[in-house]
């Protein structure tokens, strides 16, 4: 008996037609500089040399995390996509770069082509918000890896940016304001714990209404991931912006200190800005230490910026016209203490 591909668990025609079925979200997505279309061995995009000086390509990749065995307790599978993207272009749009093309790995145990273009339609939809372009990218089926249902994502992201407009820390002075733009939720971080506190003891939970959030604790544990890349480029060119801080993994402790040179750190009024209320139900149903909750989740804050303070009325406005929450959550200092690299006072006193 001649065994085939198929036997063994990989429908090489199906992965084909879903390819098909799944063109015109990617299509939606596309940018002038797309060159061919999907389904080449490579994604070909032509960056106009008459528009650059000096051009910087930017690069980032990343996952979703744990996050994707909460999309599968629930059966919702449709924004998770958007985190993808997400994690990707906001890390990318810090240095003050335009986020040009993405590409995505979706590896399953088994091909469900519903299940494919659920997923695919959120990375298309948060291309669109980001406004790059949905390149292309790989459909693994790897049986005998991964458990039935199971599957995983990464994701891929190139901007540019010009070398004499990047921001960081080379651009950060003492005396520089740091404003906090609010986060949608939990992003994408922190989900082991979140799932250990909230899921692990009841699954149920996740299709209850809890006290303090809209709709159930799966509704709130699957809000999208907020992409700040069009109200950062806008910063970029309205205000005098220094540097911002993506605040995902490591919480702000973990990732203002990236942006902001050695001899300087952020002097942060903790209670200076509103914190969802999931933070407050991990807290509580884990009994989670407050340095525990600093370095692990964004608490309500998913980017940091730093600018000059003669811009921080604009930086307000242009945040207001995104729809962005944003608070002023401190100021840049000199260090006086190696070890602190944050400072962080428990009142509003300054």
């Amino acid at each position: 008996m001649s065994v085939t591909y198929r036997d063994a668990g990989v429908d090489i025609e199906a992965g084909e037609q879903f390819v098909k079925d799944i063109a015109p979200l990617v299509r939606s997505t596309q940018r002038p500089e797309v060159v061919g279309s999907l389904g080449g061995f490579s994604g070909l995009f032509a960056l106009d040399p008459a528009r650059y000086e000096d051009p910087l390509l930017v690069a980032s990749t990343d996952g979703v995390g744990t996050k994707l065995k909460v999309a599968n307790l629930v059966g919702k599978h449709s924004s998770i996509g958007i985190d993808l993207v997400a994690m990707c272009v906001n890390d990318i749009v810090v240095t003050g770069a335009e986020p040009l093309f993405f590409l995505d790995y979706f590896a399953t145990a088994k091909l469900d082509p519903a299940l494919g273009k659920e997923i695919l339609t959120g990375i298309a939809d948060g291309c669109r918000q980001a406004g790059c372009a949905l390149l292309g990218g790989e459909t693994a089926e790897m049986p005998g890896f991964y458990s039935p249902g199971d599957y995983d994502l990464a994701g891929f992201s190139v901007g540019v940016v010009e070398r004499g407009n990047m921001l960081g820390s080379q651009r950060v002075r003492s005396g520089d304001v740091l404003l906090g733009l609010a986060s949608s939720g939990l992003h994408s971080n922190g989900y082991s714990l979140a799932r250990k506190v909230l899921v692990d003891p009841d699954p149920a939970a996740l299709r209850t209404a809890c006290e303090g959030l809209d709709g159930t604790l799966g509704d709130e544990l699957l809000k999208p991931t907020r992409i700040y890349v069009r109200l950062a480029l806008d910063l970029v060119k309205e205000t005098p912006l220094h540097a911002l801080a993506h605040i995902t993994g490591g919480g702000l402790p973990g990732n203002l200190p990236r942006v902001l040179p050695g001899h300087l750190t952020a002097e942060i009024r903790r209670s200076s800005w509103d914190q969802p209320a999931i933070f407050d139900l991990i807290r509580r149903k884990g009994g989670v230490s407050e340095q525990e909750m600093l370095s692990t989740f964004n608490l309500g804050l998913g980017m940091v910026a730093v600018l000059n303070p003669a811009g921080l009325k604009a930086a307000r406005e242009v945040a207001s016209r995104h729809g962005v929450e944003c608070f002023p959550i401190g100021r840049v200092i000199e260090r006086q203490d190696p070890t602190k690299e944050l400072v962080l006072l428990p009142t509003d006193n300054s």
